[in-house]
């Protein structure tokens, strides 16, 4: 048991670290991770995938704010652009949460899959070099994010993702923003539509809580670090690690479901 409660912190703190340095939230460590052990150990029979996606929203609110608070103490969070996207993302991670009930949890890994495939392609298209000036971005309307914001919303709700994966290529490549102020600003946003969207898997009992301490300790430690490890990297490495993970991920996790 103790070397479940280990494994639990050191899958919690990659999630964290990995999530916070892109602005991804964390979820596509957790999930893919939690999956993997509960198709081939007995020991991890208890993370279904609904008990999964609940799990992974709870440790991103704690990774959100840790990594949140760090990047806010450094000015990198874009406050104005992150409440746009609250506006659509809140309400859309409650229908997220409660539709998630109604997958068919066999080809789970085969839909979170194809969506992580289908966003890194979204985010490996060529588009001019954003400039180092984000003053122009504090015009951007309301309209131009809502739609957004609201499929960022469904997405974390359903897949327990946090809505990153959308966010960060969304402000890079529709908004112009770089890597570094799109995961300030996503772990940000990812903090507040996790507490909507988690407190929604616990009212469906969709969370073991026995473990949950222990994937918070790790997620804790490890969103702080993984900001911190984002303000000394380039953006040009930034987006490589970004590409390659979603790339990586979704392939095998594809591979999975299908088998």
């Amino acid at each position: 048991m103790f070397l479940i409660y280990i494994i639990c912190i050191l899958i919690a703190f990659l999630a964290g670290f990995i999530g916070s340095l892109v602005g991804l939230g964390g979820g596509v460590i957790l999930i893919p991770s939690l999956l993997f052990l509960h198709y081939y150990s007995e020991a991890f029979a208890w993370a279904t995938p609904h008990v999964i996606v609940g799990i992974s929203l709870i440790t991103m609110v704690f990774t959100a704010f840790s990594s949140a608070a760090a990047y806010y103490v450094n000015g990198r969070i874009n406050i104005r652009i992150g409440l746009l996207f609250l506006t659509g993302s809140i309400p859309g991670g409650i229908i997220g949460s409660w539709l998630n009930q109604f997958i068919n949890t066999d080809h789970f890994s085969l839909y979170f899959g194809l969506l992580m495939i289908a966003v890194s392609f979204l985010f490996l298209m060529k588009r001019k070099k954003p400039p180092e000036d984000r003053s122009s971005q504090q015009n951007i309307p309301f309209l131009s994010v809502f739609p957004i914001s609201l499929i960022v919303g469904l997405i974390s709700g359903l897949f327990g993702i946090g809505g990153g994966s959308i966010i960060v290529p969304s402000m890079v490549l529709l908004l112009g923003f770089t890597v570094h102020t799109a995961a300030a600003t996503s772990m940000f946003v990812i903090f507040f539509i996790s507490i909507i969207s988690a407190g929604t898997h616990i009212a469906l009992g969709h969370v073991v809580w026995e473990y949950v301490i222990f994937f918070i300790i790790g997620a804790w430690i490890g969103g702080a670090l993984g900001a911190k490890a984002n303000q000394l990297l380039k953006n040009d490495i930034l987006e490589w690690i970004l590409r390659l993970l979603l790339i990586i991920i979704g392939i095998r996790l594809v591979i999975e479901g299908l088998l």
